[in-house]
């Protein structure tokens, strides 16, 4: 996947992205979209439009709303967004970086949650069974996933870009004073 890849140049754009998530397991419009986003319809349904044409929506239903055609979407699960192993991986994380700024302002204070940030060396078998099983809970929190603002939940937010890192020249020696 490069920079110009239509898949990666639908997911690299924090709305998209946040609209990826909120379909994942229950169908939206473009009128829900833009509403729970904050957006106009037009831009919603361009939105929409471009994460159709790269495959990561999917028409679920069309119904009859007010004498028109509502059209929902539904994500198409198994989204690239699991394993960034390509030169686009910067342009996703600013778009996650951008989601992660805009969810902490919405931080409910005094709910638990969760913060960690690390850079650290392991055993690469250590940092598969981690990485799968981080996969498997956010799978599983993905699975859970009932429409916005449904009765009886709680909206999560959760941005994670977890990755082995490539060997860098030695550090410099530090100077003596």
């Amino acid at each position: 996947m490069t920079a110009n890849d239509p898949l990666l140049r639908a997911l690299a754009h924090p709305v998209r992205l946040r609209m990826v998530s909120l379909v994942w397991n229950a169908p939206l419009s473009a009128a829900e979209l833009a509403r729970e986003l904050g957006i106009s319809h037009a831009l919603a349904s361009q939105h929409l439009r471009k994460l159709d044409a790269a495959g990561l929506v999917r028409l679920a239903e069309v119904r009859s709303n007010r004498g028109g055609r509502e059209r929902r979407y539904l994500a198409v699960h198994g989204s690239p967004l699991s394993d960034q192993r390509h030169e686009g991986a910067p342009l996703l994380a600013e778009a996650l970086a951008h989601n992660l700024r805009a969810r902490a302002a919405r931080r409910a204070p005094d709910a638990p949650g969760v913060t960690s940030d690390l850079e650290l060396w392991v055993e690469p078998e250590v940092w598969e069974d981690f990485r799968q099983r981080l996969a498997a809970l956010f799978d599983e929190l993905h699975e859970a996933a009932r429409a916005p603002h449904a009765p009886g939940t709680l909206g999560i937010g959760a941005t994670v870009m977890a990755f082995p890192l490539r060997e860098q020249e030695s550090a410099p020696e530090p100077e003596s004073e």
